[in-house]
């Protein structure tokens, strides 16, 4: 039986074959192995969906239709429930991380030449922070929508143990290594034994010392730095003429989360934002809010303040661009405000890689390597801060965004 490994990303995914000895990961869009986490349904082609930097494109040429990204993150919050509008349908979001796993598999499919029936499924060492409950619901809800999608035979394994599984191929002598996984919608960190007398064991959960995970990722440092610096201009945190109150927040918080994005959008939320543009200090501001809603502009938005993050990650001050919303219309973000506005999130960073520490039972002296992957980890008040947990440590990273689903495909062979 061919087995693979799937590494489904709050930002982006990656599927692997494990054939003639080998872990190789399918092409999933135009000849690359790594795809957006994203799906648009397009209601003029009556609702055929689109997937990954094609979905994305579909929404900034205006396409008629709707995008949906960060789909993993419905599983740790209460939009598990939640359903969305899709050309006067209603229907649950997690059908639509069905869609987008069903095509996974099919790429993987095309790749191996042959159906795959069995996955070794990556999943963070905590959907939900501190209710067991909501997090074994969540892996639940992950299975069904695996089985539904195709798969009959479907394993999970923490997504820092796939990564160490890879990192350790790399690895010519026996250490004690820190994995910190700094993702899109979580973060995930173990400690564990690698090198090559423990890779050459089959059973190797004497060696995981430790896990430890929290909701803390990516997207959460999208949304600080768009409330940060993007909303303002759009008039959050000022304030009302009559009552002097300031303006009311929610909204803005929705427009700066990839997940509740959508849900901004509705004639409701427009007639209450045009009100308030007639009530508000600074009226231009509010018009720019109004027109993000009437046009539907806010995951343009946050493809902003992303490729910002990012810029932020190698210079110290970078471009946001806004000139779809206003002509002219730009800002220039400071890496020291981004970190600032990140503050708190990093420092549960290196509280839980410290907390993974202790629980291994070990100093953090003893740390020999903290070995760094996921998108998220090349920022670099991240870095410092999971640093901090061991401070003779050496740091170390692979491929950020593929260390993972190679690992879980490495680990799907050795279970074949």
């Amino acid at each position: 039986m061919i087995a693979c490994g799937l590494d489904f990303g709050t930002s982006n995914s990656a599927i692997g074959v494990f054939r003639d000895g080998t872990a190789e990961l399918a092409p999933v869009e135009a000849g690359a192995t790594l795809i957006p986490s994203a799906v648009f349904v397009d209601y003029e082609e009556k609702g055929r969906a689109l997937f990954g930097n094609e979905a994305i494109a579909a929404y900034v040429a205006q396409t008629d239709g709707r995008l949906m990204r960060a789909l993993k993150s419905i599983l740790s919050s209460p939009l598990i429930d939640e359903e969305t509008s899709l050309a006067g349908r209603k229907v649950p979001l997690t059908r639509i991380v069905e869609i987008f796993v069903r095509h996974l598999k099919k790429k993987a499919e095309a790749f191996a030449g042959r159906e795959i029936a069995a996955v070794v499924h990556g999943r963070p060492v905590r959907f939900v922070d501190g209710d067991d409950a909501a997090d074994a619901r969540a892996q639940a809800v992950l299975e069904a929508i695996a089985r539904r999608a195709g798969f009959r035979d479907v394993a999970f394994v923490y997504e820092p143990i796939a990564a160490a599984r890879n990192y350790e191929l790399t690895v010519g002598r026996e250490e004690l290594a820190l994995i910190a996984d700094i993702g899109g919608g979580t973060s995930d960190f173990s400690v564990i034994r690698v090198g090559p007398q423990h890779r050459e064991r089959a059973d190797r959960r004497r060696d995981v010392l430790a896990n430890a995970g929290l909701r803390v990722g990516g997207t959460d440092f999208d949304s600080a730095l768009s409330l940060a610096c993007v909303m303002p201009l759009l008039g959050f945190g000022t304030r009302l003429v009559e009552k002097d109150l300031p303006m009311p927040g929610a909204l803005y918080h929705e427009l700066a989360a990839w997940p509740t994005i959508n849900f901004a959008y509705g004639f409701r939320n427009e007639r209450e934002v045009a009100e308030l543009v007639t009530l508000a200090e600074e009226p231009a501001k509010v018009e720019r809010l109004l027109k993000t809603l009437r046009l539907r502009l806010g995951h343009r938005l946050a493809f902003a303040v992303e490729d910002a993050k990012m810029a932020l990650s190698a210079a110290e001050r970078a471009e946001i661009a806004l000139t779809f919303l206003e002509s002219g219309l730009t800002l220039v973000a400071a890496r020291a405000d981004f970190d600032r506005a990140i503050g708190s999130r990093t420092e549960r960073l290196h509280e839980a890689a410290r907390g993974c520490i202790a629980a291994a039972g070990v100093g953090a002296d003893a740390i020999d390597t903290i070995f760094l992957t996921g998108g998220s980890s090349r920022v670099p008040a991240v870095r410092a801060a999971v640093a901090r947990a061991a401070p003779s440590a050496r740091l170390a990273g692979g491929s950020d965004l593929m260390s993972v689903a190679l690992g879980l495909t490495q680990i799907a062979g050795a279970a074949a």
